[in-house]
């Protein structure tokens, strides 16, 4: 592309639809685990037989956001929101609404239904405190179609920093920003930009973590299968601003979407001459290359990252010295996270005083989560930095599913620590989540309730670890197998008081000697669920007994007689054969026999059944 003219052209074009209804159904993993491309080829067959092909539009987009609902169908101008949509649902919606003109209300998404009027989206709970910059266009177009990015502005931000602005002053506007790296660290983009563009050398990188490795994160994968080109985008700028002709984006091979969506992305951008020679007719030159990593957790650590693009087995290096002077092929070299790369346009175009402007006064901005665990609303949100954890598990999340109690959720998956109920209404920022013994991390919260044994918790993150570690340094290596070794002794009621001073021992031994961030934030579960639970630690070492009900070997099942009807049920689905008695006698368990699998409590109904 050799001028913003040419850009504007396809911008108008895009803009431009002749057809009624745009139909947007969600093409992100989680819908598409559920069905829906098989609704969008139903949808196909519906129009076409209905002679509907010109009035009607079919657009697979990234996610909606909503996860729990899928497979979603969001049907514009008028914004209906379908939810767990069927394929058997397809002809009424056909019929009825893409071609009568009648919104089909009984499979509309039940909140949007409660008042006279159908409610906008933007107005229900999960989206109304909601406010959407890295993910502003998941859900809006078609990720695989480079015309709709540039039609909602992309690549606006590229042809604006070549054309009228310097290097320099891309950088002081991104620090000026107050962008931070959303990551996890937190560190300010624009510092780091400003180290690798003063570092000279005859070849420079950028590169983009797309290693999303935390249990439970998909904040990144649904960013490269919404709006791949946002982050093209934002690499290419950053390559301008420090002087770098090559980008990689590594991302992992557990991502076929994103993957798929990337390559056509960068193809897209190479055939309109936005990635490669004289982009904009400017002589600035920048291409991208995709390099897939194969899993392991380590390679989200920068170094580790590098090493393995490089093409060897992903272990960190000791800094210093950082990638800003010695990184990829020990050249200068900046590594941001997608979603850091996802707010770059939006800051070029809007200025850093609109981003400046959202957030707290040391945490500037939005913050991407996704929201899983015992929670009603399971999904990816997008809040102001600040919001309390109350607003988001409450109001956006809808709360605790089964009138359980709020226990804790945990941020920043194995590298971050467990919130309790107390710090509810804690802001949410980088500052305030280190302060209470957390941290952002890529942005993973896991909510948790009653039933969950913090204790395990603490164990299931530690397993992890260890699974995870690369191994090059000892202290993590063997620390981390040490620590799992001692929380295995407390489930199992083995352990003593002295094995817990230990544990704590440990932790402050890895986070003070470990080579990398892995195994110094590798202790983090523990802490934090040693400073606030630690009676359930105590629980388990002095009284051997998991209050949660979790850990099988500190349980025993037991038959309340006085409920027991005698009706076998019970007794037939036990796969060890541990329960005995009579028809229409209360049975007994055998503690020795039994698995503790929970398949009679599932079964009995007379709640006669009880862990003890």
């Amino acid at each position: 592309m050799k001028s913003l003219e040419e850009l504007r052209v396809i911008r108008e074009k895009a803009k431009k639809h002749a057809c009624r209804y745009r139909v947007h159904v969600c093409g992100g993993t989680g819908c598409t685990s559920s069905g829906s491309l098989r609704i969008i080829e139903k949808l196909e067959q519906e129009i076409k037989a209905n002679g509907l092909e010109e009035d009607v539009e079919i657009v697979k987009t990234g996610c909606f956001g909503l996860c729990a609902l899928g497979p979603i169908m969001i049907v514009h101008p008028e914004g209906s929101f379908y939810s767990m949509v069927k394929e058997e649902d397809i002809p009424e919606i056909v019929s009825e609404h893409l071609k009568n003109g009648n919104v089909v209300k009984r499979l509309l998404y039940e909140e949007t239904t409660k008042t006279e009027h159908i409610l906008p989206l933007e107005e229900t709970n999960f989206y109304k405190k909601q406010h959407r910059v890295a993910l502003r266009n998941c859900g809006e177009i078609s990720p695989e179609h480079i015309e709709e990015y540039i039609g909602v502005g992309g690549y606006e931000a590229l042809g604006k920093v070549l054309t009228e602005m310097t290097p320099e002053q891309v950088i002081q506007l991104i620090t000026d920003s107050g962008l931070r790296g959303r990551g996890g660290a937190g560190f300010p983009t624009g510092l780091k930009w400003k180290f690798a563009a003063a570092n000279q050398a005859d070849q420079k990188y950028v590169c983009c973590n797309a290693d999303e490795g935390d249990p439970g994160a998909f904040m990144d994968r649904s960013v490269l299968e919404g709006d791949p080109h946002a982050v093209l985008e934002a690499m290419t700028i950053a390559g301008y601003a420090i002087g770098a002709t090559q980008g990689y984006i590594y991302v992992r091979a557990e991502y076929p979407i994103a993957v798929q969506r990337l390559e056509i992305a960068i193809s897209q951008s190479r055939e309109l001459g936005l990635l490669g020679d004289d982009i904009f007719g400017t002589g600035f030159k920048f291409d991208i290359g995709l390099r897939l990593g194969a899993g392991a957790f380590v390679c989200g650590e920068e170094t580790a990252l590098m090493t393995s693009i490089e093409g060897n087995r992903g272990e960190p290096r000791p800094r210093p010295p950082f990638p800003a002077l010695k990184g990829l092929f020990q050249k200068p070299t900046i590594l941001n996270n997608v979603e850091t790369y996802a707010n770059i346009p939006q800051i070029i175009l809007n200025g850093p005083e609109w981003f400046a402007s959202m957030g707290t006064e040391k945490s500037k901005g939005t913050k991407v989560f996704a929201l899983g665990g015992k929670i009603h609303n399971t999904g990816l949100v997008e809040i102001p930095m600040g919001t309390t954890l109350r607003e988001i598990v409450e109001e956006i999340g809808g709360g605790v599913p089964g009138g359980k109690k709020f226990k804790a959720a945990q941020t920043g998956g194995p590298s971050g620590g467990c919130i309790p109920a107390e710090h509810l209404d804690v802001p949410i920022d980088y500052d305030n989540l280190l302060a209470i013994g957390s941290m952002m991390g890529s942005g993973g919260l896991i909510v948790m309730d009653e039933d969950n044994c913090m204790v395990d918790i603490a164990k299931f993150f530690l397993e992890f670890t260890v699974d995870e570690s690369c191994g090059k340094c000892t202290p993590c290596r063997i620390g981390t197998r040490r620590m799992l070794e001692i929380l295995e002794k407390i489930t199992k009621g083995q352990a003593t008081m002295e094995d817990l001073d230990k544990l704590e021992e440990l932790c402050y031994h890895l986070k003070s000697n470990s080579l990398c961030a892995l195994g110094q934030t590798a202790p983090n579960p523990v802490i934090s669920t040693l400073r606030y639970f630690r009676d359930e630690y105590i629980a388990h070492i002095v009284d051997k007994k998991c209050p949660a009900g979790v850990c099988k070997d500190l349980l025993q099942y037991k038959i309340d007689a006085d409920k027991c009807k005698g009706c076998t049920l019970c007794s037939r689905v036990c796969p060890a054969g541990a329960i005995v008695g009579s028809v229409k006698e209360p049975h007994m368990i055998n503690s020795e026999k039994c698995l503790k699998c929970g398949a009679c409590i599932e079964k009995c109904r007379f709640s006669a059944i009880y862990k003890e």
